[in-house]
C-alpha cells in the first residue's frame, strides 16, 4: 500500500520527505498549519497525488478528524512520517516559559502520539505498517542550542518509538526513530542567533534526512530500523 502521511509538510524535512515519497509514486497526505505551504509543496511534484490537511497536530480531536477523513479519502494508510517540530528562540532554561515548553511539547510530542493513535488501529487491522519518527540527535545529548524543552520532547519521541515496537511489532506494525544532527531548514531561524550561510553549508540537508526516511520504509517488512543516528561529516 503506498499511500503515506506526512506531518510538518509545509516546509523542511516534512516537505522533503513528502516530495520525495510523491515523486516515487506514493499518495501523500500532508498535515500541516499552514494551507498555502502545504500547496507549495505539493506545486513542487505537480505528478504527485496530494490530500492536503491542515491540522494544528497539538490538538487531540483536529488530529483524530483529520486522521478520519485522510483514512476515508486513502481507503489506508501504509506509512506514517511524524516530520512536524518546532522550537523557541527563548529556549535556556532562565528564560523558557510555562508556555513556550508545554507548546514544544504539543508540537514535538504530544502531536506525533496522536497522529500515532490516528492511524495505528488501520495498521493493526491490515497487519502492516510503518511509522517513522523524525527525531533529533538532542534526545541522545542536550546541549544549549536545542534548549531543554526541545531535548526533553524529542527524548520522549525516542520512549514513544520504543513502546511501538514492543506493543505492536507482533501485529505487524514497525517504527523507527531518525535522530538527525543539525539540518538546514527554517526552524533554524528560530536559534537566539542563527547560523550563517557557512555554517549552514556543512549541515545535513532536508533532502538526507527523506533518503534515510526512504530507506528505512524500502526495508522489506520483517527489517526494522529501531533507532538511526545521521550526522554531517
Amino acid at each position: 500500500m503506498k499511500k503515506a502521511v506526512v506531518t510538518g509538510a509545509g516546509s523542511g524535512v516534512g516537505r522533503a520527505v513528502a516530495l520525495d515519497l510523491a515523486r516515487a509514486g506514493w499518495e501523500v497526505a500532508m498535515i500541516g498549519r499552514s494551507e498555502a505551504k502545504l500547496a507549495e509543496t505539493a506545486a513542487m511534484a505537480p505528478e504527485g497525488i496530494f490530500f492536503l490537511e491542515r491540522c494544528d497536530i497539538s490538538d487531540a480531536d483536529a488530529v483524530a478528524n483529520a486522521g478520519a477523513r485522510i483514512e476515508t479519502a486513502f481507503g489506508g494508510i501504509g506509512v506514517l512520517v511524524n516530520a512536524a517540530g518546532s522550537n523557541t528562540p527563548r529556549r535556556a532554561l532562565e528564560v523558557l516559559s510555562h508556555e513556550d515548553y508545554h507548546a514544544l511539547f504539543g508540537a514535538n510530542l504530544h502531536g506525533a502520539y496522536y497522529c500515532v493513535q490516528a492511524f495505528l488501529p488501520g495498521m493493526r487491522r491490515r497487519a502492516s505498517g510503518t511509522i517513522i519518527n523524525v527525531i533529533s540527535d538532542a534526545a541522545k545529548q542536550a546541549s544549549p542550542k536545542a534548549g531543554p524543552a526541545y531535548s526533553a520532547s524529542k527524548a520522549g519521541l525516542v520512549g514513544l518509538t520504543q513502546a511501538i515496537n514492543a506493543e505492536e511489532r507482533a501485529r505487524g506494525v514497525r517504527a523507527c526513530a531518525i535522530l538527525p544532527g543539525e539540518i538546514d531548514t527554517p526552524l533554524l531561524d528560530k536559534r537566539p542567533t542563527p547560523p550563517d550561510a557557512e555554517a549552514r553549508s556543512r549541515m545535513l540537508r532536508a533532502e538526507d534526512v527523506a533518503a534515510c526516511v526512504r530507506f528505512c520504509i524500502d526495508l522489506p517488512a520483517h527489517v526494522i530500523v529501531e533507532e538511526l543516528l545521521v550526522r554531517p561529516r
